[in-house]
């Protein structure tokens, strides 16, 4: 089953349209009235929908590694800085991810872009 991805409020829109362009499921923060959502409740609003978070915003890096070392479960959560990482890597990256991965693969971890 592939992945679902769920893009927080700081992902630009090119990223959003690249993935579906190439048919990925991605589902926005705006699109699912939850852009004013503490990282906490955006994460588990991703998890809930059993999708996973991209992120390029640092403070849910924190949030994620505060669940990791309490044991707290999470969908996972997929990370590229702003200024690393171009647009158009970051759709290769997470496209491949989300069409040969398994929701398993990233339960309860963080990946880092660019692979």
């Amino acid at each position: 089953m592939p992945i679902a991805l769920y893009m927080d409020q700081h992902v630009p829109r090119a990223i959003t349209i690249g993935l579906r362009v190439r048919n990925v499921d991605v589902l926005t923060a705006a699109e699912d009235d939850a852009s004013a959502l503490a990282d906490p409740d955006l994460l588990d609003r991703a998890s809930l929908r059993r999708r996973v978070l991209f992120s390029q915003d640092d403070d849910l890096l924190a949030e994620a590694s505060r669940r990791q070392t309490g044991g707290i479960p999470f969908a996972g959560v997929i990370y590229a800085h702003q200024l690393r990482v171009s647009i158009g890597a970051c759709v290769h990256d997470l496209e491949l991810i989300a069409t040969a991965g398994e929701p398993d693969d990233l339960r309860n971890r963080v990946l880092f872009l660019p692979l």
